[in-house]
């Protein structure tokens, strides 16, 4: 089981993120994209996800991942029960929702590895 506290602790240490209370609500932001956000009990999390896959994701386990509610269906989002994960799914879900927030040189260097190497643009054609 994952608290807000262990959140917290993992998400805060992430590069350009930050914690913001929203209407009684903590969330994460990266500038001012939301990729974190608790409901107000603090048991659910929603998290950015890419919206193409989160049918499979919420069909796959219902008992643990939620459709975001009618306001939210229209952004890259979902939900999970945080009591029905453990730390190491938590940190995989905060880290895949901050990436999708952060320029890829940022999340390339805090995983370790090197920015990514821009190709040259097309050669002009003639006209």
């Amino acid at each position: 089981m994952v608290t807000i506290e262990d959140v917290r602790a993992f998400a805060s240490q992430l590069p350009r993120a930050y914690e913001a209370l929203v209407r009684d609500r903590v969330k994460f932001r990266v500038g001012r994209i939301v990729f974190l956000a608790f409901s107000r009990d603090e048991t659910i999390m929603g998290f950015g996800f890419p919206k193409e896959e989160r049918a499979a994701l919420v069909a796959a386990e219902p008992a643990k991942f939620l459709m975001p509610g009618q306001s939210d269906l229209r952004y890259h989002w979902v939900q999970v029960r945080l009591a029905a994960i453990d730390r190491a799914e938590m940190q995989e879900l905060v880290l895949d929702a901050w990436r999708m927030c952060v320029p890829k040189g940022v999340a390339a260097t805090y995983l370790g590895g090197a920015a990514p190497i821009r190709s040259a643009p097309p050669p002009a054609r003639a006209r």
